[in-house]
């Protein structure tokens, strides 16, 4: 590579920003199935892919939606909601296992950056999960993990800064 130039992952990790404004564009079937794959190819422990999609597309159950978290008004204008859940019986490791849908939202995230969307990995709707399994209809033993609201991005003009990686790595003599 040469010495300046930026390899397209980590310039993607690098300029990757929670977007929670959307214009009304839909999101073509196959550019959701990309960011999906994405999340499916992300790693877990002996493999077990644990996550489960449900993808909200209709405007009425992603309004339903809405209600059960604070930034129910992002859910409303994505175009896409996707809602991401642990499958109790592809387990194997509680902690393990929720790490590993953690690695398939940012592949997620990254894959929706790439093809030019904006994404919001939404957690504050955790505090209602017995309602999102509700509105969706999903099995009481699956634990909601995440709703990722999804589509082309209404301005791009989130900024972000990090803690120095000194600060992040105390006594660690590197």
């Amino acid at each position: 590579m040469e010495e300046n130039a930026v390899h397209p992952v980590l310039e993607a990790i690098r300029n990757r920003r929670s977007v929670r404004h959307f214009t009304s564009d839909p999101v073509p079937a196959a550019d959701l199935e990309a960011i999906l794959d994405a999340g499916r190819w992300a790693p877990s422990g002996m493999n077990n892919q644990p996550w489960r999609f449900w993808v909200v597309t209709d405007a009425a159950v992603k309004n339903d939606l809405a209600q059960w978290t604070q930034y129910g008004s992002v859910i409303r204008s994505a175009p896409v909601a996707i809602a991401v859940f642990l499958d109790p019986e592809a387990c194997y490791h509680p902690i393990k296992d929720a790490q590993a849908v953690g690695a398939c939202l940012q592949n997620m995230l990254l894959a929706a950056y790439a093809l030019g969307y904006g994404a919001v990995w939404l957690g504050e709707i955790l505090k209602n999960e017995d309602g999102v399994r509700k509105t969706l209809g999903i099995q009481p033993s699956w634990p909601l993990q995440a709703v990722v609201a999804l589509g082309r991005p209404a301005k791009r003009d989130q900024t972000s800064s990090r803690r120095p990686l000194a600060a992040l790595m105390p006594g660690s003599g590197f």
